[in-house]
């Protein structure tokens, strides 16, 4: 059983390796693109649209219908006529039933519009209403790139900051071992070993901390993928990586870049809506013009022998053109259009506005931008003195030349100076990732 026991933890463990899925932050980003359920559903809003379109179409199209129905008079009605007209006397009056029992009518019918002006309108509408909707599925997939690499990065921050706590623990746990030895010799006080001990509890509490964080991070990442929240997934990007990528890749920044703004993008189709609107209310006071042509047979019994041979078919068509003319709405029309010019004027101001905030908001980003990447070269070098701060307290306690006091100062001086250095690598990733969303540089969205 005990030479069983090994081998079952390396079964157990190669089979937690094969039920891992592993994604770099691009393949996290396209996985969450085809399963996160807001992006699913604005993609089935792009559909819906591209649905709504050809319907909308089809209306101008020809339309062909067919009607048939069958007549069985149950009691058939009668009508009295002056009986002198079939011989009787005058004043008096005759019963007859006219037709036969039983007839049956089929009629088939093609329509066409001419001319429509709201129809037309309709068409134009619908290709913005499908062009707004791809524009809703663009910032669902902006702002699903932005949390997936925020929660990415979390994930991160929390595996850096448990690597580095746990090599900061080991060293305290040497360092304590090794006082305690001299501290049996009597060469030291024992406030010495306690302040280090004091250190390393603070040390791992900070490591359960970032453990639950870790967890946490890790069920909202799946989350936002749209995978199941205790899913086993592996990430194959570094933050390092990921920085050195967003430093190497600079955004361009162009005078006209708010135009592929997706905010942008929206106040500008609102704006043509508007218009749209416009153009429809002076559609109304436009004539409507439709055709249509149909055939008919009709065919007559007493009784139900309409599938033989020598039943008697009467044919008849009918080829007509209607006109509808708008004349007088008690100016009714006329508030509608001004209400839409209205709502134009309106359109316009809100896209000046957009556009305005859209440069402010570029302008901020790239300055944020810049100080993350500036404060990640100041924190650098600020980890640089601290680790050599740390080393020379290190020899300078192991000498007996410093106390341990002094060494718990130099060393949470690191840990500081560590935790603000992992921060500001995520805090450049952050603010790239904003400032190209802002700029919408994202080849799948062009």
């Amino acid at each position: 059983m005990n030479k069983l026991f090994p081998f079952l933890i390396f079964s157990l463990g190669l089979c937690a390796q094969e039920n891992s899925i592993s994604f770099s932050l691009e393949e996290a980003i396209a996985y969450a693109k085809s399963n996160n359920k807001s992006a699913l559903d604005s993609q089935n809003n792009v559909r819906l649209a591209e649905l709504q379109k050809w319907e909308t179409t089809s209306n101008g199209l020809p339309q062909i219908s067919a009607d048939i129905s069958y007549n069985s008079w149950i009691q058939q009605q009668i009508i009295l006529v002056p009986a002198i007209y079939l011989g009787g006397e005058p004043g008096e009056f005759s019963e007859l039933a006219f037709g036969n029992e039983k007839t049956i009518n089929s009629t088939l019918t093609i329509s066409q519009k001419i001319f429509d002006g709201s129809y037309l309108v309709a068409l134009q509408a619908s290709k913005v209403y499908l062009s707004i909707s791809k524009n809703a599925l663009e910032k669902a997939n902006n702002e699903l790139r932005k949390a997936v690499t925020n929660a990415y990065g979390n994930i991160l921050l929390t595996e850096e900051n448990i690597k580095i706590l746990n090599s900061n623990i080991s060293v305290v746990e040497k360092n304590i071992i090794q006082l305690e030895k001299v501290y049996q010799n009597g060469m030291t006080e024992l406030e010495n070993i306690e302040q280090l001990q004091l250190t390393l509890s603070g040390l791992l509490s900070a490591r359960n901390y970032n453990l639950i964080l870790k967890e946490l991070a890790y069920e909202m990442f799946n989350l936002t993928l749209g995978l199941k929240f205790d899913t086993n997934v592996k990430l194959t990007d570094s933050m390092k990586a990921l920085v050195d990528r967003t430093i190497t890749s600079p955004l361009m920044i162009e005078k006209n870049s708010f135009k592929n703004n997706i905010d942008f993008k929206i106040a500008s189709n609102n704006l043509r809506s508007s218009e749209l609107l416009l153009k429809l209310e002076k559609s109304k006071a436009l004539p409507n013009l439709n055709a249509f042509i149909n055939g008919t047979y009709i065919g007559n019994s007493n009784s139900f022998n309409f599938l033989d041979k020598s039943q008697k078919w009467f044919g008849a068509s009918l080829f007509g053109i209607n006109i509808s003319i708008p004349i007088f709405s008690s100016f009714g029309r006329s508030a509608s259009t001004k209400k839409a010019i209205i709502n134009i004027e309106k359109s316009k101001r809100e896209l000046l506005t957009v556009r305005q905030e859209i440069q402010i908001q570029i302008k901020r980003a790239k300055n944020e931008f810049n100080f993350a990447q500036q404060n990640l070269k100041i924190k650098t070098k600020a980890l640089d003195l601290a680790e050599k701060i740390e080393r020379k307290n290190q020899i300078k306690f192991n000498e007996g030349l410093s106390t341990s006091f002094e060494l718990s100062q130099a060393q949470t001086q690191l840990y500081d100076t560590q935790k603000e250095y992992i921060e500001a690598m995520l805090d450049v990733l952050n603010k790239h990732i904003s400032l190209d969303i802002l700029l919408n540089t994202n080849t799948e969205n062009k």
